[in-house]
């Protein structure tokens, strides 16, 4: 689908912005270094150390003379080899593959997406703002001044021994370290004065619409997020202190972590020899049963005697892996929902590949039809009950749409959904990600059919980068840390690959188009797709602070389906609001009117439970349908005369 001039980006206008952005920044830092100069004694007022001597001498353990360099030259000497070694190897694959030099971790490719948003931001009110923010700034030397002469420029503490309490607070100053040094206080909190101007001015921008305010706002919080003093090595006094305490050695295990994920081309967010699938992660017991091209069939084993004679076909989305919902025993929402005497089949997608460079929206349709066919000969059931979960619950309303168009719709006795969407007007920050420009950059990552998933991760990340970027970057890169065991993050980090041709018509067509809504806007498997002709029995989940598919979003389900509806709002997001079993004892969920005539019209009335809502969910699936059959035959598989392929969870799940 061809752009319009309105939709090509304005470099001029990007980089612009960028400079007066930039320039100011460079102003900040100049009057902070000159004020850093007066105010200590020592301390140099170019860039060649943020601190005086004296202070960075204050940082050493007692009784460590700064002579000793042994140690700290060994640690220079292994940063070197190790970056040596990895110039040569990165030079290496490029000569074999071109295309190995362009790192998914370079963060200018990321941050261009911000800085064409960028473009909406009058010169003229830079100008302004960076007036008043230095007018501010003097403001700031003057407290700065009063810091130095209250406690001698050392300790950060008042006249009675107190911990000094300053303006702001933000978790990732949280540490003595940052109010012990005048410097560093006075650092984090100028860097939380202008994160803070700058968003309000960014908020309050006359002369655009709603939509461009929105990504320039995202765009100002993501640069601003990137230029946090707490990310580099001369502006983070915890780090200083951590590599003069370890004489450099944190530097060298945090080098060794970053060549490692540059090498991937994918940041690290946890420990990966700590999980392996079918052993301590996606164990839950069952068999593959059935296989196309684009997806392997799981069937769970039973666990009590009688099942619920329909059974439940759960369609994660193709973006990530299916274990999301079969993490940890702990966790499975699949084993809790086997043990309630649920039949659970569950589709594994396969991550895309150069040979399915022409797999489009239809084909996934297709597929989901396909399954619940399956199920129903297998099982000789007449009906299902199906789960579509985020993109494949999207996908799920298109099929449901398409059955009840072809007179089939009692092939589906209930369906959920888990934080889907089907109307993308208010869909979220990802939203920032679909001007026409961005989406042709995308175009060009997928030369090969298909786009890799490691670019598709780095842009969720990207939509908490504060938490899944530069957290990461201060923890394993510049402290050394080791990667802690995480279970939901080993998934979030297991990145699958998607068809480029589905990839931009969902963008271009749903996201940005919003023609999903539309009655006969769009087909499938030649078919028009008419949401309102929806009457299955339906139930929604949605959660409160889910960034992906905001609560908002996930509502206007109710505007377009015409069958019998539950809405369930949940504590939490997109990831937390579903996986949130029983046991855990975690977050809250809201019932109300599901017939509500807005979402704020329902969270008035609605009322809070807490806990998980998985049981309230499996009460309503009962009251679908509470017949039950004997746990025998094929309801087993893998049993007598059954036919399988093999062990859950699957080959599908392992390809890359």
């Amino acid at each position: 689908m061809a752009g319009n001039d309105d939709n090509k980006p304005d470099q001029d206008g990007v980089f612009e912005a960028m400079t007066s952005i930039t320039s100011f920044f460079e102003m900040q830092g100049k009057a902070m270094r000159d004020m850093f100069a007066q105010a200590m004694p020592g301390a140099a007022s170019d860039n060649t150390m943020p601190m005086g001597t004296e202070q960075f001498a204050a940082l050493f353990p007692d009784g460590m003379k700064t002579g000793e360099l042994a140690e700290w030259a060994k640690a220079s000497a292994e940063l070197q080899k190790m970056w040596l070694e990895f110039v040569t190897h990165q030079a290496g694959a490029i000569a074999k593959n071109p295309g190995a030099g362009k790192s998914l971790l370079n963060p200018a490719q990321w941050l261009m997406m911000s800085q064409s948003m960028l473009k909406q931001l009058p010169t003229g009110a830079m100008e302004a703002q960076g007036k008043l923010a230095q007018e501010t700034l003097q403001l700031w030397r003057g407290v700065f001044e009063n810091f130095v002469g209250n406690i001698g420029g050392a300790t950060g503490n008042d006249g009675d021994g107190n911990t000094m309490q300053l303006p702001r607070k933000d978790r990732r100053f949280a540490d003595p370290a940052w109010r012990e040094q005048p410097a560093f206080a006075l650092l984090h909190q100028t860097y939380l004065m202008l994160t803070e101007y700058f968003q309000k001015a960014a908020a309050n921008v006359d002369g655009i619409d709603g939509a461009k305010k929105k990504q320039l706002q995202f765009a100002v919080s993501a640069l601003s997020e990137a230029m946090s003093p707490d990310n580099f090595l001369l502006t983070n006094p915890v780090v200083m202190k951590r590599t003069v305490e370890t004489r450099g050695q944190n530097l060298v295990r945090g080098m060794r972590h970053l060549i490692t994920d540059l090498k991937r081309g994918q940041l690290t967010h946890t420990d990966p020899d700590a999980f392996t699938l079918g052993e301590n992660l996606a164990a839950t017991p069952g068999k593959v049963v059935y296989e196309t091209p684009l997806f392997q069939l799981l069937q769970y084993s039973p666990s009590t005697k009688d099942v619920y004679e329909v059974p439940l076909v759960i369609f994660p989305p193709w973006i990530n892996r299916f274990y999301i919902l079969d993490l940890t025993p702990q966790k499975s929402f699949i084993k809790w929902a086997v043990d309630q005497g649920i039949t659970v089949f569950v589709v594994s997608w396969k991550s895309a590949d150069e040979t399915m460079g022409d797999v489009v929206w239809d084909d996934y349709i297709r597929s989901q039809i396909e399954a619940i066919d399956t199920i129903q000969d297998r099982l000789k059931v007449p009906d299902v009950h199906a789960i579509g979960y985020c993109v494949a619950g999207t996908t799920l309303a298109a099929t449901l749409a398409i059955l009840a168009k072809r007179g089939e719709a009692d092939k589906v006795r209930s369906a959920t959904f888990f934080t889907a969407q089907v109307d993308f007007e208010r869909s979220g920050d990802l939203k920032h990600f679909i001007k026409e420009s961005q989406l042709e950059m995308i175009d060009n990552l997928s030369p090969t059919g298909y786009l890799d998933g490691r670019y598709l991760a780095a842009t969720f990340n990207a939509l908490r980068s504060k938490d899944l970027i530069w957290n990461y970057v201060v923890n394993n890169y510049l402290l050394g840390e080791d990667y802690p065991a995480f279970d939901l993050l080993h998934w979030n980090g297991d990145v699958t690959n998607l068809p480029s041709k589905w990839h931009n018509d969902y963008l271009r067509d749903l996201y940005r188009d919003n023609k999903l809504v539309v009655p006969g806007a769009i087909e499938a498997d030649g078919t028009e797709i008419d949401l309102t002709q929806v009457k299955t029995p339906t139930y929604i989940q949605a959660g409160r602070e889910d960034h992906i598919a905001p609560a908002e979003s996930v509502w206007r389900i109710t505007d377009h389906f015409s069958g019998p509806l539950e809405f369930l709002l949940a504590g939490s997001g997109h990831i937390a609001g579903v996986v949130n079993p029983p046991a855990a004892g975690k977050y809250q969920y809201w019932i109300g009117d599901s017939k509500a005539s807005s979402l704020n019209e329902f969270i008035d009335g609605a009322e809070e439970h807490p806990g998980s809502w998985w049981p309230h969910w499996r009460d309503w699936l009962e009251g679908q349908s509470a017949t039950r059959v004997p746990a025998t035959g094929k309801r087993k598989p893998g049993g007598r005369s059954d036919t399988v392929l093999g062990d859950a969870p699957g080959s599908y799940v392992r390809t890359r």
